[in-house]
């Protein structure tokens, strides 16, 4: 099953062409909902517009050199390794969704273009790696849902409370299990799976068809949103926001000092364990 390509077994239901032609409608639909999405809310004229009025403000110059290493560090930091986030578990639900869907969705272009019929034996590594996406993105996406979203982890509210918000991860999660589903039927020569691949096919159409009213094209804005955040920094506009406090005068640090003991004392008398707590 790891190294089969359902794909290919799937072309006796489905022809390649269709396939291919499904794989690039998706592609289209991803391109210009997230256009529609920019257009719609008018993101890139907000972004270009703010980026204009914080250089106006600019109280230093950024030189070519420095501004590459602002990308660079942009592309490492937040692109990469989700740098952003500051819960460590949420960053490795988020890591193991993302690389997941990247690994998922490359193989499976390659497998339905190159690799589309049994007449061309696929090599085992894509089935692995479309096999091995696919339950990243399970364990990242199941993970968040289930344990680490705020509304749940933080406020109580049930696992299985669903907003509009929520179409993105929803809807992902149900393409990429349906996909598992049908593979793994298809293996064992199942009569369901054609049934699940039909889910699995309406499933992937509301992911990628669904991209101006979910947080799908949000992947597109944040590392501009970063770069542009950094350059800010670097520039002494910070944003047009009034630049940080100063809290590092030994007056501050000694009150901060006894306010800390003094709420010790308190939990220590009344028998409170303070909580740990929760960044998002």
């Amino acid at each position: 099953m790891l190294v089969s390509n359902p794909f290919a077994e799937l072309s006796g239901f489905i022809s390649p062409d269709a396939m291919q032609a499904f794989v690039i409608l998706m592609f289209l639909l991803v391109a210009g909902g997230t256009i529609y999405d920019i257009w719609h809310k008018k993101s890139a004229q907000y972004f270009f517009e703010n980026w204009r009025k914080s250089q106006s403000k600019a109280r230093q110059p950024v030189s070519s050199g420095e501004m590459m290493s602002l990308a660079v560090k942009t592309v490492t930091d937040e692109v990469l390794t989700s740098g952003e986030f500051c819960n460590p578990q949420r960053r490795l639900a988020h890591l193991f969704t993302m690389y997941g869907f990247i690994a998922y969705v490359i193989s499976t272009a390659i497998m339905v273009f190159w690799y589309p019929t049994p007449a061309t034996p696929t090599p085992a590594i894509w089935p692995l790696l479309w096999f091995l996406g696919a339950l990243s993105v399970c364990v990242g996406g199941y993970w968040f849902w289930f344990f680490i979203r705020a509304d749940v982890a933080a406020e109580g509210n049930s696992p299985f409370r669903v907003v509009k918000a929520d179409l993105f991860i929803l809807s992902l999660l149900a393409s990429v299990t349906l996909a598992l589903v049908w593979a793994f039927l298809q293996a064992i020569d199942s009569a369901w799976d054609n049934f699940f691949a039909v889910l699995y096919i309406i499933a992937t159409v509301v992911l990628f068809g669904s991209v101006p009213w979910s947080k799908f094209s949000h992947m597109f804005f944040k590392p501009a949103a970063a770069f542009q955040k950094r350059v800010a920094k670097a520039d002494g506009s910070l944003d047009m926001l009034p630049a940080p406090a100063d809290r590092s005068s030994p007056a501050d640090r000694d009150r901060h000092s006894m306010e800390l003991l003094k709420d010790a004392s308190m939990n220590m008398g009344l028998g409170i364990k303070r909580e740990a707590p929760r960044h998002y």
